[in-house]
């Protein structure tokens, strides 16, 4: 069994994730640790638990940072919907979350269960005061897939921008400075060819069971924010993208590793993933910006291309089970 450890801010697409990693036979969930992003951070513990319920999961959800390290949280209801599941007016979970602090629970499991699968699907508060509290802890993280960044294209939040980033930009840089193994999921892996079509999301629908419709139910306001944001007809689902990776790193077809960059002073670029992809910034004045001042991270594993269906198999393959 492999262990995994998901951090959310959970709304539409992070709910999928989770389905999929719950339904996985060689899985094991030690936790889920719930972060302010696309909802607050109650809205998105409600959601973990709804969604573990779904699956019949008794997977523990660990309440953690309520807001950006020094910002203010920037929430995206308008893509998710109010609640974050698309407004449709799920039941509050039968059961609540562990008394215990995300923050401790993933410096506590870490410790339990060394070389653990993270995967990080919102903005990565917890990760960067966990790693404040252990720096240590870069060392028990067997990988840790981190959705989040726009290394070749535009963002989704601001041009330069993906939402994760953008929201903390001070907790990625510091994530990304340190010595996680990150293998780097951009937004731009769940375009193109990821989108589901209206018939595939049909398809899904057709599958029949609890989770396809929950799937396809809650990302519905999602679905209608997507179109309105790119002019793109379809479902994206950018975080089950990263937990496809997680899952089976093969789905990822074309890596390379690099120094990455978070931009954190410029309102205009803020939570811009600089991805020196050409390693023309190895001179010695660009050390600090590239976190190499104190032998910090020396890059992470940048996804360029993904194999899109190979991902909707495993996909329709969970949400079947």
């Amino acid at each position: 069994m492999r262990d995994f450890l998901i951090d959310t801010d959970t709304a539409s697409d992070d709910a999928v994730a989770i389905v999929m990693a719950l339904a996985a036979p060689d899985v094991r969930v030690l936790g889920l640790t719930t972060v302010a992003g696309n909802v607050a951070l109650g809205q998105a513990t409600r959601n973990a638990l709804y969604t573990a319920e779904i699956c019949g999961s008794d997977a523990p959800v660990f309440m953690g940072a309520g807001a950006p390290l020094i910002r203010t949280l920037r929430d995206a209801h308008w893509f998710h919907g109010a609640d974050g599941l698309g407004d449709q007016g799920y039941p509050p979970p039968q059961r609540g979350p562990e008394q215990e602090h995300a923050v401790d629970a993933i410096l506590r499991l870490s410790r339990e269960n060394p070389g653990l699968t993270l995967v990080t699907l919102g903005p990565l508060t917890n990760i960067a005061l966990a790693l404040a509290r252990d720096p240590k802890l870069a060392a028990r993280i067997g990988r840790c897939v981190v959705m989040g960044g726009a290394p070749c294209c535009e963002g989704n939040v601001t041009p330069a921008a993906e939402y994760n980033i953008w929201v903390d930009p001070e907790a990625a840089r510091a994530v990304f400075r340190s010595r996680l193994p990150i293998e780097m999921v951009g937004w731009h892996v769940s375009r193109g060819s990821s989108v589901l079509s209206d018939a595939e999301v049909a398809a899904i629908e057709a599958l029949g069971t609890e989770k396809a419709r929950f799937a396809v139910e809650a990302n519905s306001r999602a679905r209608e924010a997507y179109r309105v944001q790119t002019g793109e007809v379809g479902l994206s689902l950018a975080d089950p993208t990263a937990m496809a990776v997680a899952l089976d790193r093969s789905v990822g077809l074309t890596w390379s590793r690099h120094r990455v960059a978070i931009e954190t002073q410029s309102e205009l670029t803020r939570g811009m993933t600089v991805v020196d992809r050409l390693g023309v910034n190895s001179d010695p004045i660009n050390a600090d910006v590239w976190g190499a001042a104190a032998g910090e991270s020396d890059g992470a594993d940048v996804l360029w291309t993904f194999d899109a269906q190979k991902f909707k198999a495993m996909l329709r393959a969970a949400l079947a089970a």
